[in-house]
Order: structure tokens, then C-alpha cells, then sequence
């Protein structure tokens, strides 16, 4: 087993290693893998055996939550868990409906659910999902309503998954504990923001960091090393080019491209842990040796910064 760094979860305190587990591809259905209960029993302690200990999830994420409680509860001690609110279970879903409601009753009845679903009787971050803004936060008292549960000892510590242009004022407000923000080498457009949020105290929970934005030894843009699913559309179609013209291949070396992407967002100062999701138990112990090599060297990644905003420079 690979010794993962740690680093502190800001204000929190909470030490966790800086490879999480995402475990939106636990969710099943038609918008994830096909995994047998069987396969995700032995991928959940496969991540914890490996030394992983954060794993982040939602209700929104099909079987995932249920998947937790009942095949890693039995192991709660070995685990910082994260999920979000917001994510319609008091709401009925509509098809023109919004995705998420922030509303007092929907926010406990979300960490209730939760709850019930992982066999715990906290979470020890809750996130608001889908990066609402200050003023739906304030329309119905949704932080109130989520510092309520943590009065109760339901909820350790309140959290935000945020983005533009939503993510600075979020930031600003000053009650998040922890952000949950995207951001790897071709997605740099909030990479300010993630050390705007480490400085002001926030944990800062990096999603994206391999999986989005990595094009592959062997073929371009795949998540984690795996062909997209067909009929997936990638927003960033774009960074094999940016790749390419950055010459970043000469930084990469003997690494390859998806270490060398992974080492880059763990080499950013305001990073606490990567979020990194999959459902391939090979995937997960490459991800592991990468991330135990810990960052980049410096002097590679001040030519990699370098070479990047050239790149960006000359798109303008």
C-alpha cells in the first residue's frame, strides 16, 4: 500500500490524504458503469485499504450513497465523508423543474435521507450542491437551516460545491468551512479562487483534477484512462490542442500524461485533496502511486505555469 500525504482540511482540522475518492461512479443506472453490488463492495475497501480517506458523494449520485452504508459503515472510523444538500427529496422533480431547492425542509430531509442511506449518524462535511448564489442561500434561511443540523451533531461542518461567478462571494460570506471546486492543468479558470478559499480558512476539496482535462497515452480525452461513454460531449475538447502547444509531453517525460496532470493540481498551495473518481480498481491503484509521488518539482511546475499562460496568452 502506497503512503499517501496528508494535508489538513482547513479550519476544520481534519487531516485528510490528499487523493480522495469520488464516488459518483458508484451511482449505477443508465448515467454510470454498470457495477454489481459485488464490484462495489470490493471497490469501497479497496480505496480505504489503499489509504484513502476522504470519499465524497450526493444524493443525487444514484446507488452511491446506499453502496457506502452498506458495504463500508462497518468502517466509519477510517473515513472523512462528504455529501451535499440541496439535491430534490422533499421536492418533487419536474421536467422543467429546477435541479436543486434550498429550502429548509428539503435541506434536512436530504441529510436525513443521507444519513439513513450511509448507517451513520453524522456526516462530517455537508456541501450545497449546484453553486447557488448568496441570494438563494438567503431567500429561505438555507446555511440557518444547515447549521441547525450541525447544532445537532448531524453535520461537522458546512461546505460549498461553488463555481463562477457564483464561487468568490460564497467565498466572501465567510461560513463555509470547506469549497469544493473544479480545477485541473486545462481547466485553470478557477485557479485563483481555490487559494482565494484556502487563505480565507476553507478546506478545498479539488474535483477534476485528472479525470477532466487529461488526454490519455494512448487516446484523447478519456476519464481515467477508459474511452468516454458514447453519446458523452467533453467541454474541453479543446486541451488536446493546448496540450500540444504547450509541449507539455517534453515536461511529462517517462511520467505520462495522466501522472504528470494529477501531480500538477496536487502541486497547487491551496490544495487540500484531489477528488478522483472510478469504478476500475487498476485505475484507483494508479491513482494512488501517482499521488504518493506527491507534487511536481518546483522548477517543473513553474515551467509548466510558464509554458500554460504563453499558450493562453496566444489564444487570446
Amino acid at each position: 500500500m502506497a503512503n499517501l500525504p496528508t494535508r489538513t482540511l482547513g479550519r476544520t482540522g481534519l487531516e485528510v490524504t490528499t487523493l480522495g475518492y469520488g464516488a459518483m461512479e458508484l451511482r449505477g443506472g443508465s448515467r454510470g458503469p454498470e457495477l454489481s453490488d459485488e464490484q462495489a463492495d470490493r471497490m469501497l475497501n479497496a480505496v480505504l485499504d489503499a489509504g484513502i480517506n476522504l470519499i465524497d458523494t450526493s444524493p443525487d449520485y444514484g446507488l452511491s450513497e446506499e453502496r457506502i452504508g452498506k458495504y463500508i459503515a462497518h468502517r466509519r472510523d477510517d473515513f472523512v465523508l462528504t455529501s451535499k444538500c440541496g439535491c430534490l427529496v422533499a421536492v418533487e422533480p419536474t421536467p422543467d423543474g429546477p435541479r436543486h431547492v434550498f429550502t429548509p425542509e428539503n435541506i434536512r430531509a436530504g441529510v436525513e435521507q443521507s444519513l439513513q442511506r450511509m448507517k451513520t449518524d453524522h456526516i462530517d462535511v455537508v456541501q450545497f450542491h449546484g453553486s447557488p448564489s448568496r441570494a438563494e442561500l438567503e431567500e429561505h434561511g438555507a446555511v440557518e437551516a444547515l447549521q441547525d443540523l450541525q447544532r445537532e451533531g448531524k453535520v461537522r461542518y458546512l461546505g460549498m460545491s461553488g463555481t463562477t461567478p457564483n464561487l468568490a462571494d460564497q467565498i466572501a460570506m465567510g461560513v463555509f468551512d470547506v469549497f469544493q471546486i473544479p480545477y485541473s492543468l486545462l481547466q485553470r479558470e478557477h485557479e485563483t479562487l481555490v487559494g482565494d478559499a484556502a487563505e480565507a480558512g476553507a478546506g478545498t476539496l479539488v474535483r477534476g483534477g485528472a479525470a477532466r482535462g487529461t488526454p490519455s497515452d494512448d487516446k484523447p480525452w478519456t476519464r481515467d484512462g477508459a474511452a468516454m461513454r458514447p453519446g458523452f460531449v467533453d467541454p474541453f475538447a479543446d486541451g488536446e490542442s493546448r496540450w500540444e502547444s504547450a509541449k507539455l509531453d517534453e515536461l511529462a517525460g517517462e511520467m505520462g500524461r495522466m501522472a504528470f496532470t494529477l501531480r500538477f493540481t496536487l502541486t497547487h498551495p491551496g490544495l487540500s485533496t484531489t477528488i478522483v473518481g472510478t469504478s476500475n480498481p487498476d485505475h484507483l491503484r494508479a491513482n494512488v502511486e501517482v499521488a504518493a509521488a506527491g507534487p511536481l518539482p518546483d522548477d517543473v511546475y513553474a515551467e509548466a505555469m510558464r509554458r500554460l499562460e504563453a499558450v493562453g496568452a496566444a489564444q487570446q
